[in-house]
């Protein structure tokens, strides 16, 4: 072989070389390359989230996490369709988004799991409530979401009006705590209740209507849904009973509560409820609306002789399947659950409004108890418990429906929940597969 021919071969299998090294170069990952992330959010303003953003890019340069705050109304919806539409479209979903305690079957498809490099469920199930690790443990045994709050329901009461009645605060036992309430209602010369002692039995004009309905199964060791998260069971006596003793306190003679009153909110603001059920952000509407009813926070009632248990509802921090920086954006919600992060962004919402978010990790379960808006919360956090629903606005509506047929129509019970039970899980078998 001449000279020529040998330059020739050797110049192409240079320029293949060259072009393979080229080639492998680019899809090796580049640990400079700027990360940007997308976090969506609702309860936090951005004065209040912005530091501790600022804080983990100084900590982690090239990292950017752009915060932004979305509507609560309708927001189940419309991150279930971007999320969908991520996984088989190029469409962007947000890289951060919250989920609610309940909705996990219905969103767990489109997560990305926590990796165990991040936190391990050892660590999570110290770190975190029971709640939460019943909550966001996926049917792959995957944990979905961290906490960065814990909430659930408490009895919001007004002060002067228990007081006046001889209580500093509600009793502790169902029985006593519904003598009260009963003692506390007023009516005029036409039966017609004027003031009531608690709003509890409708649907229409109760704020957290399902969420006090779900206590009654928690309290009634209600079995609600199956292993495999979908179908709802209503239809056991468990179940019938719990529902129909929550109906009763509109039904009975000497009931606490009508249908023809206003909302529970807007009666308490008004001075003429002496006891509701609500969050920590009902708290906070509340606050938002008067300041001339002086009301405390308590833990909820429990039926004599039962293990103690609670109702949560708050929400978790996850990462979507679709994001190209799953691992960096698990990195940053590891880091916002920290204590010394939890505590930065507690002190700066109570900048904002009266407090913070209740603290979710439990080895801050004191200093919940050092306020007077989460100290009730602080009590029961370690008793909470809920339920995997997962398309969480489709059950609440029917659940509301079958107290309204009851309560206002008449319809005998067990064959609306019979109905219910039906019509929830023929969407909970498509919503949750």
């Amino acid at each position: 072989m001449d000279n020529k021919k040998k330059i020739k071969i050797l110049s192409i299998v240079a320029a293949v070389l060259l072009i393979l090294n080229i080639l492998l170069i680019s899809m090796l990952p580049d640990n400079d390359a700027p990360v940007e992330i997308t976090f969506w959010g609702f309860w936090e303003e951005e004065e209040a989230m912005h530091p501790l953003i600022e804080k983990y890019q100084d900590e982690n340069p090239g990292v950017t996490i752009k915060y932004a705050i979305q509507p609560l109304k309708d927001y189940e919806t419309i991150l279930y369709g971007r999320l969908e539409q991520s996984d088989t479209s190029t469409l962007p979903a947000p890289d951060i988004a919250m989920i609610h305690n309940n909705w996990l079957p219905k969103f767990e498809k489109y997560l990305s799991p926590l990796p165990s490099n991040v936190m391990d469920e050892e660590t999570y199930s110290k770190e975190f409530y029971p709640t939460a690790i019943n909550d966001f443990t996926g049917r792959d045994g995957n944990i979905y979401a961290i906490p960065l709050q814990i909430d659930g329901l408490m009895v919001i009461y007004n002060k002067e009006i228990l007081l006046k009645a001889g209580y500093s605060t509600p009793p502790s036992d169902w029985d006593s705590f519904m003598e009260l309430a009963k003692d506390l209602t007023e009516r005029d010369n036409n039966g017609k209740i004027t003031k009531s002692g608690l709003a509890i039995g409708t649907a229409n004009n109760i704020t957290h209507s399902t969420d006090i309905l779900s206590y009654f199964f928690v309290q009634n060791l209600v079995q609600l849904m199956n292993e495999d998260k979908t179908e709802i069971q209503l239809t056991s006596d468990r179940a019938i009973r719990a529902f129909d003793t929550y109906t009763s306190f509109v039904q009975e003679e000497d009931a606490t509560w009508a249908t023809y009153l206003p909302s529970d909110l807007t009666s308490f603001v008004n001075g003429d409820l002496a006891m509701m059920f609500g969050t920590s952000w009902r708290a906070l509407d509340i606050l938002s609306k008067t300041e001339n009813i002086e009301f405390g926070l308590a833990p909820l009632p429990r039926l004599p002789n039962n293990e103690e248990a609670y109702y949560s509802t708050y929400w978790g921090t996850t990462v979507s399947k679709s994001s190209d920086y799953s691992d960096e954006a698990w990195k940053f919600i590891e880091f916002l659950s920290q204590p010394e992060q939890l505590r930065r962004l507690n002190q700066n919402a109570a900048k904002i409004r009266a407090f913070g978010e209740p603290y979710s990790r439990v080895s801050m379960n004191e200093e919940l108890k050092e306020n007077e808006y989460t100290q009730a919360i602080g009590y029961m956090a370690p008793y909470m418990k809920s339920w995997q629903i997962g398309d969480q606005t489709t059950v609440d509506n029917f659940l509301q429906d079958a107290i309204t047929k009851v309560v206002e129509e008449e319809q005998e019970s067990e064959s609306v929940l019979r109905s219910t039970q039906e019509e929830i899980n023929i969407k909970l078998a498509e919503s949750n597969k």
